[in-house]
């Protein structure tokens, strides 16, 4: 963790009095551009954190479009209005800060998902744990910081281009390549072949199929290890549910899903943002059995068909079915308490 004054080359957040946040990497005799003037890296480069950096004036000039000047025909007060003298509070950027203003090539996991898998995960410092699919390095960063460099976190991203930006992101946010991690370009199956048996406390899965990888992802697994798949859609967490059950030796998953609001609070003014992020993805947690023991599961009940497709039935079928498939879950006499009920309502209408 970095402490004392801001250095160069170190990622900063600008933050003003509205609450608006850039993200910018320090460099000597560089500026950050803002629409209230240009923040001076000079002016910043040496001060402690929670310092207040004030914009000077850019050219008033600069503020018109050069490129498509009459995009701005309507709007002659672009070019005479002064800029500068704009206040920004100076931080070091959180982890989640971090994540989301880095540079990116595929889409990342938003810090509440990424929260609950090392939670749910129960990823701790000093274990062993296993990534498939790096992306743009968001999960990966915070499961080396999670295991810590007592741990070890092996990472393996299909494409190598994609491994090049994780990396890339990593280094910038530790200051240097860290060195409890091991990133492997493959596919999965493969990379995961040639590790240790039972050598992995967690594994963690973000990818497009994750069902056609527990084979591997059981070998290494130590026997009471955590498996958490990140999963965007509901047809593919039916088939890794269904997958996991299949196989015998994982435990029932367990699956959720987190959705995440703001709220303003203002004097007496304290309600709930009109925006929110809803759905990102489904988290799904199993834990490995020991070999030979069998995965324990609830008995269906024998009336409940969860699994025929009702259209892949004949009408003959289908009419037969209805009562097992418990699309009607009333019972008859409930159900003509429910209509004498509807009746009188009715009747009670035209009087």
């Amino acid at each position: 963790m970095r402490r004392g004054a801001l250095q160069a080359g170190e990622k900063v957040q600008f933050t003003d009095r509205r609450s608006n946040k850039i993200t910018d990497q320090l460099v000597l005799g560089g500026v950050t551009q803002t629409s209230h003037g240009i923040i001076l890296h000079d002016d910043v480069i040496g001060r402690l954190e929670g310092s207040v950096v004030v914009t000077v004036s850019a050219k008033r000039e600069a503020q018109v479009n050069q490129i498509h000047s009459e995009r701005d025909a309507n709007k002659p007060w672009k070019g005479t209005r002064a800029i500068g003298g704009w206040e920004f509070a100076v931080m070091r950027p959180r982890l989640a800060d971090y994540v989301l203003s880095m540079p990116r090539g595929a889409q990342i996991m938003y810090p509440k998902d990424i929260a609950q898998v090392i939670q749910l995960g129960d990823i701790r410092s000093g274990m062993n744990v296993l990534e498939s699919g790096a992306g743009s390095g968001a999960m990966s960063i915070n499961l080396l910081d999670a295991v810590g460099e007592k741990g070890r976190l092996t990472t393996i991203e299909m494409r190598p281009e994609f491994a090049r930006v994780a990396e890339a992101n990593a280094t910038v946010y530790f200051g240097e390549r860290p060195s409890w991690w091991d990133l492997r370009a493959g596919d999965f199956d493969s990379v995961a072949a040639g590790l240790p048996e039972h050598s992995f406390d967690r594994i963690m899965l973000d990818m497009l199929d994750p069902w056609n990888r527990l084979e591997q992802a059981y070998r290494v697994i130590a026997p009471g290890g955590v498996l958490v798949a990140y999963i965007t859609t509901t047809t593919q967490l039916s088939r890794m549910a269904e997958a996991l059950r299949d196989a015998g030796c994982w435990t029932e998953p367990d699956i959720q899903e987190t959705l995440e609001r703001d709220w303003k609070a203002q004097g007496l003014a304290v309600r709930p943002d009109h925006q929110m992020i809803g759905h990102t993805g489904f988290l799904m947690v199993s834990r490995a059995m020991a070999p030979g023991f069998p995965a324990l599961r609830k008995r269906d009940r024998a009336t409940k068909d969860t699994v025929t497709d009702i259209d892949s039935m004949t009408d003959e079928e289908r009419a037969e079915q209805l009562e097992d498939l418990q699309l009607r879950d009333i019972s008859d006499r409930k159900l003509r308490k429910v209509l004498r009920d509807l009746d009188a309502q009715v009747e009670a209408i035209g009087k």
